[in-house]
């Protein structure tokens, strides 16, 4: 009857209660590993944030100040993040930057989509090393064993390797741009019958195929060694050996599988990239990977890498729900609410969720005790104790 704008959703008690209980498991972690934690504002400048975004013109939402100009609703966190740490934080050093906040994306059919959704993330920028890509890994894996998600896997590929693929092969920009479609969209069948329709040599069509083959162990990159000619190309798998070997280090190499088909929507990235995929979900629920040209469009051009975790996907990838935490309940007649207010505050300092509730204001009290896991009752004459 009271419909809410397009993709919008309303975050009823139990399931804000839950949010915030992974949250804040999250963020200590990522406080434990020495991140502090940043907000920046909910509208920002479209020709800075907005244009460097990486989402599309017709997700973002825009409005006008009084001045006339044009704003938007941040549609991702790592190009606010980037604007403040080029403005304000960054000063040569790596810095560590952690969120958890809401971004905004507009939906043309809502589909189940929301519009707008918690991010949760890092950002370490001014480290240019493939130990900054792990260390980001590594806190993700941290993060999402805290909170209780065991089964997952982080889809790790390289922007390089498949750009220099299709250079090699393709040589067209406009060519190459269809077939990385194809690849972010997952959809594999389209992808080998547009390969098989292109005026290829039928070695060529067989390299480009075989790309889709490129994943599960680190020994798949002996093979797409063996695919591409060029420096730029083969750099890219030696950088994801060298990943994985750090990320053994870590003990979290059992979380990671090479996946060389990767391709994101995020035109910032410019180097190793991942996906993380949880059961119960059918698409990625966090992403991430290296940016070093982002703040150069600020005037600070630093390398950095990071990655975000979509808390909606990570809920429903836990398949549980969290009880809200215990509820008391005090209720009281008109001549004992101070009683019952003494009893309200000893309860609650023992670390008590407490609701102190006058009977008056009760219409059905067995509908309204259902809620709390025991009831205290101050009703008569003054003097006389709780009943429970």
């Amino acid at each position: 009857m009271f419909e809410k704008p397009l993709g919008m959703r309303d975050t009823l008690p139990s399931l804000y209660s839950l949010k915030s209980s992974i949250r804040n498991k999250m963020l200590d972690v990522m406080n434990k590993w020495g991140y502090q934690m940043i907000e920046t504002p909910t509208l920002e400048f479209y020709e800075t944030v907005g244009v460097q975004s990486a989402i599309l013109e017709q997700q973002l939402f825009k409005l006008l100040d009084q001045q006339g100009h044009t704003l938007v609703l941040r549609p991702d966190m790592t190009a606010p993040i980037a604007r403040v740490a080029a403005s304000k934080l960054f000063q040569g050093d790596p810095l560590r930057l952690g969120y958890a906040a809401n971004v905004f994306r507009a939906q043309q059919n809502e589909g189940g989509r929301p519009a707008e959704f918690e991010q949760i993330g890092v950002e370490l920028i001014g480290d240019d090393t493939t130990s900054a890509d792990v260390e980001i890994i590594a806190l993700m894996v941290s993060a999402l064993r805290k909170i209780g998600l065991d089964e997952f896997k982080i889809s790790i590929g390289h922007v390089s390797f498949i750009n220099a693929l299709f250079e090699e092969i393709l040589g067209n920009a406009e060519r190459a741009d269809q077939l990385r479609r194809y690849l972010y969209e997952k959809n594999f069948v389209g992808y080998r019958e547009h390969v098989k329709s292109l005026s290829l040599s039928q070695i060529d069509k067989e390299r480009l195929l075989k790309v889709l083959h490129l994943r599960g162990g680190i020994e798949k990159a002996e093979e797409a060694l063996e695919m591409v000619q060029c420096s730029k190309g083969k750099k890219a798998i030696v950088d994801l050996q060298n990943l994985w070997s750090q990320l053994k280090s870590y003990e979290v190499d059992q979380y990671i599988k090479l996946e060389l088909s990767i391709v994101s929507h995020m035109s910032y990235y410019t180097g190793i990239l991942f996906e993380l995929y949880a059961n119960n979900v059918g698409s990625p629920i966090g992403s991430g990977g290296r940016y070093d040209q982002l703040l150069s469009h600020f005037n600070c051009p630093a390398p950095a890498t990071g990655f975000a975790i979509r808390l909606d996907h990570l809920i429903e990838a836990l398949s549980e729900v969290e009880a809200l935490k215990e509820l008391y309940g005090i209720i009281f007649s008109e001549e004992r609410r101070h009683e019952a207010f003494l009893e309200a505050n000893k309860l609650r300092e023992e670390g008590k969720n407490v609701v102190l509730q006058n009977i008056t204001g009760i219409q059905n009290i067995d509908s309204f005790t259902k809620q709390f896991i025991e009831v205290f009752y101050f009703l008569g004459k003054p003097g006389k104790g709780r009943e429970s």
